[in-house]
Formats: structure tokens, sequence, C-alpha cells
């Protein structure tokens, strides 16, 4: 059978980065086999759904190379792909009916006022916050057939829910965790059909699945706990399960589920905060996974040649923030030239408005930084130097103080008033002559100017480049500045 994986957001807002993660284990499980990606929009959830949503989910899948076979603007046949559409025919219904009909769903008339009364509050969550649990009690299980189609003949609003065995065990087998028995007697029968005539997430998840022929069902396996309730639906229908992929939570350095308030949560996110989408992409895939021979920078096509879904680990996967950025700082250093003048630019361009070589402002950070967003704090001094401590001019390594740094200043400026060509080899070859001159380290020349010309302690690049890009004017007032600081101490 052809190996058939579904993406299946809800418009919501920005994607999670474990929604992602979710993606592209599917889309990397089945481009692995040769078999089709379909992208499906849950967008029954009308009480959620953020406006403009879906071009985020098309947007992302773009960004990230997770191309789909199937989806909403690809109909292969087993469209529509939008579950608001689907619903249209009335298919969740019927089916919720044929369950009816075999005594495993049921009409459920409760009010709000009654649901409220069977709420039982739990132990404390992650967050320290009392978990309420609704646990309903099969009351509307009970009703006579003449009950029901009076009820239903007065219009009075109604869900249908699914009748799950108050005894015995159900089983099903995880991919990852293998086979998980539970009592019956701890399910809830869950709502298939809402009181707005919409399907629940987990009702039309069975049956879109089955009628799009999905193979593989991949999710965070806080899902677990809801799996044996699929399953229960899938043998009421006599219907073949999937083959279920619950990947590990995913959670911040503090081992807590990564939360959307945390700042990095969405793939949106990240990217403002100057991270390269294919860096993402990589990051994400190792975690909760990585290949056999343990290599961490790989390609889209490489992921998808070694991708085991057998090897996805139980424990939990943290988002460490300094391995994304020490992998991202590959990424840019390994970019293309122009891909990488194309992506530095912009953040180049909010720091530095004066005519300067911008090519060459990039061109001295690009293994200096890890994400785009470091950029501004490296080059800032470019645009205005910036009011420094003369304290700086001393440097124990150098072997400087501000009295022989003064000293250098002052013998240099003649030299560099003199000088015409303010390319990089020439202020090289006037700096280079004027330390055998004295007969002194490099250093001691190179520190005060380096401190003259930029005001920061590191920068990148040298004397020369920053000296090069600043142009003459700019670098002897520079220089200038530097002496009468040092004078006036």
């Amino acid at each position: 059978m052809k190996v058939r994986t579904r993406f299946a957001p809800s418009p919501t807002g920005r994607m999670h980065v474990g929604n992602l993660r979710t993606a592209l284990y599917e889309f990397l499980i089945a481009k692995h086999e040769g078999g089709d990606f379909i992208l499906r929009i849950e967008d029954t959830d009308q009480e959620r759904f953020v406006e403009g949503a879906v071009d985020i989910i098309y947007r992302t899948m773009a960004k990230t190379g997770l191309i789909h076979d199937e989806g909403p603007d690809k109909d292969k046949g087993f469209g529509p792909y939008v579950q608001s559409e689907r619903m249209k025919s009335g298919i969740y219904l019927k089916y919720a009916k044929q369950l009816i009909e075999k005594g495993e769903a049921y009409y459920c008339f409760c009010d709000k006022e009654r649901l409220e009364s069977l709420k039982t509050n739990v132990a404390e969550d992650e967050d320290g916050e009392e978990k309420i649990i609704t646990k309903y009690d099969k009351h509307c299980l009970h009703l006579s057939k003449e009950e029901i189609e009076k009820n239903l003949a007065e219009g009075k609003p109604y869900v249908i829910r699914q009748n799950i065995p108050a005894e015995g065990t159900t089983t099903f087998t995880d991919a990852i965790y293998g086979p998980i028995t539970v009592e019956n007697e701890e399910l809830d029968d869950m709502i298939l059909i809402k009181s707005d005539g919409y399907p629940t997430y987990n009702f039309a998840n069975v049956i879109d699945d089955h009628l799009m022929q999905i193979t593989h069902v991949v999710r965070g396996n806080e899902y677990l706990s809801s799996t044996p309730k699929y399953t229960r639906l899938y043998q009421a229908f006599g219907w073949e399960e999937p083959i279920y992929v619950h990947c590990p939570l995913l959670t911040n350095e503090e081992h807590k589920k990564l939360s959307k308030r945390s700042g990095h949560s969405s793939f949106e996110d990240l990217i403002e905060q100057g991270f390269v989408s294919e860096a993402v992409v990589n990051f994400i895939a190792l975690c909760g996974w990585s290949p056999e021979d343990n290599r961490e920078i790989m390609s889209l096509p490489e992921l998808i040649e070694a991708f085991d879904y057998h090897h996805i680990s139980k424990s939990p996967a943290v988002f460490d923030m300094q391995k994304l950025r020490w992998m991202n700082g590959e990424y840019i250093k390994a970019m293309d030239e122009d891909k990488y003048l194309e992506e530095a630019l912009p953040y180049i361009k909010k720091v530095v408005t004066k005519d300067y070589d911008l090519k060459a402002i990039a061109d001295l950070v690009k293994t200096r930084i890890e994400t785009f967003c470091d950029i501004a704090e490296k080059i800032d001094f470019f645009e205005e130097l910036p009011d420094y401590d003369i304290a700086m001019y001393t440097h124990k390594k150098m072997k400087t103080t501000s009295e022989s740094s003064l000293e250098v200043l002052k013998e240099l400026l003649p030299r560099f008033e003199a000088l015409d060509d303010y390319s990089v080899p020439g202020i090289e070859e006037l700096l280079m002559k004027y330390i055998e001159e004295k007969g002194i380290k490099n250093g001691l020349a190179l520190w005060p100017v380096r401190t003259a010309v930029s005001g920061k302690q590191m920068t990148p690049g040298g004397a020369y480049e920053i000296m090069s890009i600043l142009g003459k004017e700019e670098s002897l007032r520079r220089i200038r500045k530097g002496i009468e600081k040092l004078e006036n101490a």
C-alpha cells in the first residue's frame, strides 16, 4: 500500500513549532517511502478561527519546503480538503448516525447547567493551576426512542456522543510507545457532532483519514490519551486503523511544555528573530529524532533519505535555543553569497543609513553572527561613533595604555591625512610600514586605531576593514576625536 500522510492544521494563528515538527515528520515519512503528503485544513472550530491563518499555513509550508502533493489547491480526487467544505455534503453527520444505528453513539440533549454540575476538580497541571474535568454520566444514553424523536421534532439542541463501554479495556499500538491498554472506565463519551452541527476535531480526523486513505497518523504524545477513542471508532466502523506515530513532548530549557508565550514558539517568531528557514527545519527535525550516524547539519533532501520514524525518541525533546543559534550560524556561514546579501541587507539598512559599502559590511559580519538580528549590535558604530570610555585604549594583552595609544594616534594622523588609497591593502600597507619603522608589535598600533575608529571593544573586522568602509574623511574625524578624548582625560 502506498504511504499517505497528512498534515491537518487548524487555522488559529501562527504555526507552533510543535505543529511544524508534526508536519515535517509526516512529510519525511511520506517522502522517504515515495508516498504522498497531504495538506488538509481543519476549520471546524469556528470559535478559534483566525482570519488570515490559512495564508500563514501556506506561507510556512512554502518557506520550509514542505510541499504537499494534495490539498485545497491540488485536488487529486480525495477532496474537498477543507473540513467546512466537506461538511456541506453532510458527510460527518451521516457517519455519526451510522454509529447511532450500531449503538456506538447517541444523541445528548443535556443543557449547559447540567453539564456544569458534572465538573470535578483534579490535581494541579504543569503550570500549577487546578485542572477541571467533566466526565459525562451517559444520562441521555438511556432516553427512549420516543423521547429522542420528540426532542428532535421540537428542535431541542443536541450533540452526538460516542458510546464507550463502561467496562473492559481498549488496546492500540503506537509505533514509538508500543501496545497501550487503557481501562474503558477512564474514557469519556466524547462529542462527535457539536450543537452547531460541526464535527469535533477528533471525529472529523477519523472520518477524513479513512476516506483519504491515510496510512500513518503523526501527532504529539498529548494525543495518546485520545487514541483509544479513535481506536474504538475505527473498530465500530470496521475500518483498518492507520499506523500511529506519537512524537515526544517539546519542552523549553526548563523542561516545561513549550508555551506560545515563550516568544519563539512559532515558525514566524523565529524568522522575525533572524533565523534561517532551512536551519529551523534542520533543528526541529532533531527535536525528538536523530540519524544513525548522529549528523547534525542536514539539508531537507538528506533528512528525507535518512529519516526513519522508528528512531523517534520517547523522551521529551528540549528546544535548545543555544543549539539552534549555533546551527543557524553554520547555515549563514555556508550561504551562497548572493542569497546571504539579499537576507542581510534589510537588517543592515535598519542601522546604517549613510553612503557606505553595505556589501563590505555584510561580508564583515557573515562569519560572526548566529542570527541576522545579531547584525545590528555589531555594525551600529558605522552609523555613529559611540561615546566610549578611554579605558578601552588600555589592553593588557596588547600592552597598550592611554599614553601609548595617544602617541600612536598622533604619529599616525598625518600619515593617514596624506594617504589617498583608503582600500584595505592601502591602509594595511601604511600601518605595517609604521609598525616596522617603530619596531613595535602589531597590537600596539592596531588596537588604538581600531578603538578610535569604532569606539567598541569588539568589532567585526579590524582597523583596515573598518577604515576602508568609513572612508578617509570619517576615519580622520574619528581618529582626531580619539586624540582629543585622550588629551582631555
